[in-house]
Order: C-alpha cells, then structure tokens, then sequence
C-alpha cells in the first residue's frame, strides 16, 4: 500500500519505518531537515521537506492515489486542515488526523474527520493501570457520517444520544404560581411553587456547569 505521513515526530519516524520494514511505499513529510534524522538508513520510502496541508506540494510528492493518510504533527489545526485536503482534493480512503485536545477531537469526528486523541489514549491507559472507571472518550474516533450525532465529554460522564440537549433545554425556573390557587388544605402553594423554583434553579446550574466542563474537556471520576 501506498501510505503517506506528515510529521517525523516519534510516532510518525516510529510508524515510517514499520510500515517501510512491511514492505509498504512510505511517503513521509515534515517541515525540518533534521526530522528526518529519526528514521533509520535502512528506510527505503521517500522523505519530503515540505508542507503536508499544502495540496499542491502533495501532489507533486506523489500522494494521489494513496491508500492511507496520517497527519501526526504536533499542530492540532495543521492536522486536520491536511486531514481535510487528504479527503477533500486527493480523495484518500483512509485518513486520520492526531487531534491533543478531546473536546475538538470529538467536534472534529463529528464533521467526518478521523481522529486520534492521545490524550484520551493516555488517560485511559493510566486508568486501566489504576483499576479506576473514568469517563472518557474514545481514543480514536471513526466517523459514520460527516453529520453523525457524536457524545462530547463534560462533567457528569459521556450523554447518550439526545441527553445533552435535555440538559440544554432545562428549565432556569418554575412556571409562576397562578393567582388565587390554593392547596388541598386551603392554604397557598405559594411555598410549594418556591420550592419547585429552587429546584429548577438547582437543576439548571447542573446544566450549565457541565456544558462548561464540556468545553474545558473536563473528566470526572466516576462513583
């Protein structure tokens, strides 16, 4: 298979030269020279100094007509702008871009980018090894579709399907108390409505605090 990589880092060096030893044609680029010093002489595939999330420059390198693309640089947005021209312009099959921050790994996988979280990665890793249940997402994120409904992390773990606009739509307080309704007893539910406004209230700082933990990308222990 043709396998085009762009960024020499450890992971991709690591991945190059595997692939290479299997017998695969690597293509690997990197903006420095001196990235390329990680693969060994015995690398057969080509090394491109060069810009992987400019398409013309990946073209002239041979990357059309590539069986799989990885973007493994360190820049979540160079990633995925290459990740995009790898799909968009030179219609490879198989892409996957390297995102560090969960929360837009996840918003990126929902716009039909494959993704790889090595954060999610490491934490998982680390929590396995601590015997410790944590809410987190995946470690990499196959799209179905580019318009897939994918559960972002927040605060309370990982919503399933529509729980996250529940939590969108809660209430911020109760409906007013109608004037002159009284209780069974004959007295005013004026309290009763009070207590149901608290609630509420309660409820919709739930909300919002994990919609802000959302765009933190914050993970809880679970109990």
């Amino acid at each position: 298979m043709k396998i085009v990589i762009v960024g020499c880092g450890r992971v991709g060096s690591t991945l190059a030269e595997n692939l290479d030893a299997d017998g695969h044609d690597v293509i690997i680029f990197d903006i420095r020279t001196v990235a390329f010093e990680r693969l060994p002489e015995t690398f057969k595939g080509t090394t491109i100094r060069g810009d992987g999330t400019d398409e013309e420059v990946l073209r002239k390198a041979g990357a059309h007509g590539a069986d799989i693309f990885l973007s493994l640089t360190e820049g979540d947005n160079r990633n995925v702008m290459a990740a995009q021209v790898a799909t968009e312009s030179l219609a490879i099959p198989q892409v996957l871009a390297k995102i560090n921050d969960p929360v837009r790994a996840a918003a990126y996988a929902e716009l039909g980018v494959a993704t790889l979280c090595r954060t999610n990665l490491m934490v998982d890793a680390v929590a396995q090894f601590l015997k410790l249940p944590m809410s987190i997402g995946p470690g990499i994120d196959i799209p179905e579709t580019p318009g897939r409904e994918h559960p972002h992390p927040r605060a309370g773990g990982l919503p399933v399907g529509g729980e996250q606009s529940k939590i969108d739509a809660a209430p911020t307080s109760a409906p007013a108390n109608p004037a002159g309704t009284r209780g069974a007893a004959g007295g005013s539910t004026g309290h009763i409505a009070a207590g149901t406004e608290a609630k509420a209230g309660t409820e919709a700082k739930a909300g919002t605090e994990a919609v802000k933990a959302q765009r933190l990308g914050f993970r809880r222990w679970r109990g």
